[in-house]
């Protein structure tokens, strides 16, 4: 019996979800329906199927944030495959296939999307093993949803009458209401998940007969990758060079392999913020809260706080606080808020991009303050981590410790701060800063000069590979 090796696909930008899904913390990191990340609920979803590591699918961006947080919860060493670039999904697939591969094995893929919501994690184990011997066989199986009503938001799937596993007639794309209304009437139409179960080779032959530029593309980018510990390189010429497909229009609308299991397992794509509110807990008046959330003569509301949010006599109404952005929007509206990211895109304004605290490999940095001349962040440093051996030309900075133990470099001196005490760094001196304790050490951060952004920055020597 082949190995079932998942694959986790985690390149989405997810800017439905904005303000608090952005391109440099994307949805699937996030903890939207549950203690866990969607990320994390993925694996841990697919664990006790699993006979391999998970090999996750990601941006060049995301690696960090992919490692962590599936170390968190003990999940065995992925291989991170890296797209220099997004390509969409048969690419993506085609290199977690060769991946896969590449020790001498054959395993069939669960190819996953890891940013959606599965209720009935039970039930979707259940489906996956009922799908194998199909896939097993050579057919490439999708997981069709069962509808519960005539949803104008997904493409839907075809099948031919029968039981169980059953032959792909066709794909159709997102319906109008009316048409939708059919597909639900008639019984033979499911939602398209997204998710799939293939064997890695014929998942190749199927694209070689129909994309071979795409799997030529792809085999020079894997050939030509860089690996550095867990972490896949993809080539970037090679890669650039692939055409970008989805798996749905590369393959399986083209093969005569395409089979579909139907499934009622709780799923939902989390595409926007109304579908956040249909999987969410709700009080008595449909209200779903997250956060400090007061909530009079409102009904159907979504509301996501990290301060206090008041709702009073509102109805069908999203409203989403964060650091640096709130969203107040009609419910049946929220599609639009891609265009919100759209104009914040146009006018070159990093809410689009990025959080006020954002990420790093080692920590974090959080803007708290800032004027004409200075800028105040807090900084946090995982323990064990350093940043970059680094210079400005145009700013210096003052560290004060709050908590941990601070190591410091700056240009031949090397010394330790505790809580309390700080440090000033001028202008144009090489520096460093180390956590070389066991918890986390944070810091503030005063910035002056006259310019502050992030990129006055020279590295002259980095543990995370950046320039």
């Amino acid at each position: 019996m082949p190995k079932l090796q998942p694959v986790l696909l985690s390149g989405g930008s997810g800017t439905r979800l904005w303000p608090l899904s952005r391109e440099a913390y994307p949805k699937q990191f996030l903890p939207l329906a549950g203690d866990d990340t969607m990320l994390q609920a993925t694996w841990l979803r697919v664990a006790d199927l699993a006979d391999a590591a998970p090999i996750v699918v990601a941006g060049e961006d995301h690696r960090f944030l992919v490692a962590e947080q599936l170390r968190q919860i003990g999940a065995p060493t992925p291989a991170i495959l890296l797209e220099p670039i997004g390509r969409n999904t048969a690419p993506a697939i085609a290199a977690a296939a060769l991946q896969a591969m590449a020790g001498g094995d054959d395993p069939l893929l669960l190819v996953l999307p890891s940013d959606h919501v599965v209720r009935d994690a039970d039930a979707f184990r259940n489906a996956v093993r009922v799908a194998m011997p199909a896939a097993e066989a050579g057919a490439l199986v999708t997981f069709g949803i069962v509808p519960d009503a005539p949803e104008t938001g997904f493409g839907y799937i075809q099948s031919a009458a029968g039981e169980g596993v059953r032959q792909v007639l066709r794909f159709v794309e997102k319906p109008d209401a009316a048409t939708a209304q059919s597909y639900l009437d008639d019984g033979r139409y499911f939602w398209n998940s997204g998710m799939f179960l293939l064997r890695a080779s014929r998942y190749l032959e199927e694209l070689q007969r129909f994309r071979s530029d795409i799997v030529g593309a792809v085999r020079a980018a894997f050939d030509g990758a860089a690996r550095d510990g867990d972490f896949i390189r993809l080539d970037k010429d090679a890669f650039a060079a692939c055409p970008s497909d989805s798996i749905d229009y590369a393959v399986m609308e083209k093969t005569d392999a395409a089979m579909v299991l139907p499934v009622d397992i709780g799923w939902n794509d989390v595409g926007s913020w109304s579908a956040l509110w249909d999987v969410s807990e709700q009080d008595g008046d449909g209200n779903a809260h997250h956060g400090d959330v007061i909530a009079i003569d409102s009904r159907n509301s979504y509301a996501y706080a990290t301060r206090m949010v008041a709702l009073v006599g509102v109805d069908d109404l999203v409203v989403v606080e964060t650091d640096d952005a709130v969203l107040v929007a009609r419910k049946d509206r929220v599609q639009q808020v891609k265009d919100v990211v759209a104009t914040l895109k146009s006018q070159q304004r990093t809410q689009a991009a990025l959080h006020r605290e954002v990420h790093r490999p080692w920590g974090s940095y959080d803007s708290v303050d800032a004027g004409d001349g200075f800028q105040v962040k807090r900084i946090k440093v995982k323990p064990g981590a350093r940043l970059s051996l680094q210079s400005h030309t145009r700013r210096a900075e003052h560290w004060i410790v709050v908590r941990g133990i601070a190591r410091v470099t700056r240009d031949n001196d090397v010394f330790e701060l505790f809580a309390n005490q700080s440090t000033y760094i001028p202008i144009g001196a090489k520096h460093r800063l180390e956590n070389p304790g066991a918890e986390m050490l944070e810091l503030i951060e005063v910035q002056s000069g006259d310019y502050l952004g992030e990129d006055d920055i020279v590295r002259y020597e980095d543990v995370y590979g950046r320039t």
